[in-house]
């Protein structure tokens, strides 16, 4: 961790520990900046991202003028640099024993990586192409699976927290979608409902007592 400060500050060997802390957390995307709010000088920095070293002009403006609502923490915003990247920034203001400005610590963080993982995770979550059904027609085991998955995502619970009624729905469209007239298809439903072969027995009496009642 590269570290360019003026050694002779007492604020510096104050907040060192803090800015270090950070700068590990966060490196090496985090860029870690100790100002000197009086003489508006930068004092230390911490993974450098650009050219600016201690001692260049800090040019951070008037304190005075920020919204004191904040807390003496703003952010946080957004900055660029000149190679396009674009940081998140948080500043906070460091306040003496008598509570005027005595520093501004401030870290920039490098969204680089983050957006990189963004772009990669909406890749995987981006529409797909329509299911070639010539190749799952006969899956009827696929069809089990797209049917209850469907099923319980539309309810927004997982299998195990369905209903008596949830199961008899879903096992209408599962008898429906023909499922039953394929042998041994009862133990496939039993364990993706994850119950027990004689619960879906007893309920797919009911559901075809109901049918033949209405």
């Amino acid at each position: 961790m590269e570290t360019v400060q003026e050694s002779a500050d007492p604020r510096v060997d104050r907040w060192s520990a803090v800015c270090r802390a950070v700068a590990l957390l966060l490196g090496p995307y985090a860029e870690v900046v100790l100002h000197d709010a009086e003489q508006d000088r930068v004092l230390a920095i911490w993974n450098p991202m650009t050219t600016r070293r201690a001692g260049d002009p800090s040019l951070l403006g008037e304190l005075d003028q920020l919204e004191p609502s904040a807390d003496d923490v703003y952010g946080p915003y957004e900055k660029l640099l000149a190679d396009g990247r674009r940081l998140s920034s948080v500043s906070a203001v460091l306040r003496d024993p008598d509570g005027r400005p005595s520093a501004v610590l401030c870290v920039n963080l490098d969204r680089t990586p983050l957006e990189q993982a963004a772009a990669v995770l909406a890749g995987f979550a981006a529409p797909t192409a329509p299911r070639p059904q010539a190749l799952f027609e006969q899956d009827w085991p696929d069809r089990v699976h797209q049917i209850i998955g469907s099923f319980v995502r539309s309810r927004g619970r997982p299998v195990e927290r369905l209903g008596r009624e949830d199961r008899l729905a879903v096992l209408a469209e599962l008898d429906q979608a023909g499922v039953f007239a394929v042998r041994r298809a009862v133990p496939v439903v039993a364990s993706a409902l994850r119950t027990s072969r004689s619960t879906v027995y007893s309920l797919l009496a009911e559901l075809r007592a109901r049918r033949t009642h209405s």
